[in-house]
């Protein structure tokens, strides 16, 4: 083969390598995927089927629409309090996308890029196809909660650091900063002239007491000249994963350049995704508050449930959609998982798909829509292990 060595290293998803292994059973109730299983609300659906209707089919500028970017804007400002303009926003094919486009414009290759692990495999495999030198450290679980060792991350970023990644709250732990953690971060990059990417796509999906209804943010503490860039999706606070659509804040002096890097990639969203996107905010009160309830609930249910499994090592996580544990015993994660599936009929991500270190560890998307359908998962998993 004639590919870069980098590219044929790379290593296909566990996840999907588990899914394939039931995909199309009616009998599996599936897990394994990071989205809920409820459709888009109707009024959002309803504004891409007029998009159509009307004939937005056609290319739009790089940077996104400009009432969607200015929307981006007002929402970014109303959560975090900044005066967020829209020359620091940037409309993106999605939330990877926008992470994608991000490095592209920050690494060249040989350069180290720290990222905390474990983590979404995306974060990890995207700078090594961009040819950096990729640096992890990884969160420590501690009675089943994973935590940030502060302290070897600060000593792990140096002035040679040209970026550092983290993703908050996490996929697949449920960890996520704290404002102490973010000022300490913030204070030592800015000393070590590195950039931070912080993926944030799962801000409002917080279980904690806040003042904004979303976990701390690097906006919260940042200006606008800082070497950060966030980025944001429609696809978890919205039920829209299957849009692809996002956005990135930054530097307006990166602006213009990321713009450059969307048309040599995508040229731009899609127009009526983009309609859909915009109803979605200006109509968001009647989405997310319900959807964050309702998670809420459901984590709470799968933990209550779960609990009730002996030798699962499990805390409560804080943000995002997912309960990640750890089954003792069973150390090959994906050969579990796979088994899980033939037979128990239960669908789970592996652990060693986000990080080496989560090897024995399953992550569960508790985003259902129906309660007892988390319970008869939690069911067939102790009925699985008590024939063990």
């Amino acid at each position: 083969m004639t590919l870069r060595q980098s590219i044929l290293d790379l290593s296909a998803s566990k996840i999907r390598e588990v899914a394939n292994a039931g995909i199309g059973r009616s009998d599996v109730l599936a897990f394994w995927f990071g989205e809920s299983d409820e459709a888009t609300p109707d009024f959002i659906r309803q504004a891409a089927i007029d998009a159509l209707a009307q004939g937005d089919t056609f290319y739009a500028h790089n940077l996104g629409l400009p009432e969607l970017r200015l929307a981006v804007a007002s929402e970014m400002t109303r959560r975090h309090g900044a005066n967020m303009e829209l020359d620091r926003i940037a409309v993106t094919s999605g939330g990877v996308s926008g992470l994608m486009l991000a490095m592209q414009a920050l690494i060249d290759a040989g350069d180290q890029v720290v990222v905390v692990t474990p983590v979404w495999p995306n974060l990890t495999a995207q700078p090594v196809i961009l040819g950096a030198q990729l640096h992890t450290v990884s969160l420590v679980p501690r009675q089943g909660r994973w935590t940030l060792p502060l302290a070897q991350l600060l000593l792990q970023i140096t002035p040679e650091t040209k970026l550092l990644v983290l993703n908050s709250p996490n996929n697949p732990t449920g960890w996520t900063l704290t404002r102490e953690e973010q000022l300490a971060l913030l204070a030592h990059c800015r000393q070590t002239g590195t950039w931070i990417l912080a993926d944030e796509v799962y801000e409002n999906l917080y279980y904690l007491p806040s003042h904004n209804h979303c976990a701390p943010s690097f906006l919260d503490i940042s200006t606008a000249e800082d070497r950060l860039v966030v980025a944001h999706s429609f696809s978890k606070s919205f039920l829209m994963t299957g849009w692809r659509l996002g956005w990135l804040v930054m530097p307006q002096a990166m602006t213009e350049h990321i713009g450059k890097l969307i048309e040599f990639n995508t040229s731009c969203a899609s127009t009526f995704v983009q309609k859909a996107g915009l109803t979605a905010l200006h109509r968001a009160d009647e989405v997310t508050p319900r959807l964050v309830d309702h998670l809420h609930q459901c984590r709470d249910s799968l933990f209550e449930a779960l609990g009730q499994v002996p030798g699962l090592e499990l805390s409560l996580p804080d943000g995002g959609m997912y309960l990640f544990f750890k089954l003792p015993g069973h150390p090959d994660d994906l050969h579990t998982a796979k088994r899980l599936v033939a037979e128990a009929g239960l669908g789970l991500a592996p652990g060693s798909a986000f990080a080496p270190e989560a090897q024995g560890w399953l992550r569960w998307c508790f985003a259902s829509k129906d309660l007892s359908r988390l319970g008869l998962g939690a069911e067939r998993l102790q009925a699985w292990l008590a024939k063990l």
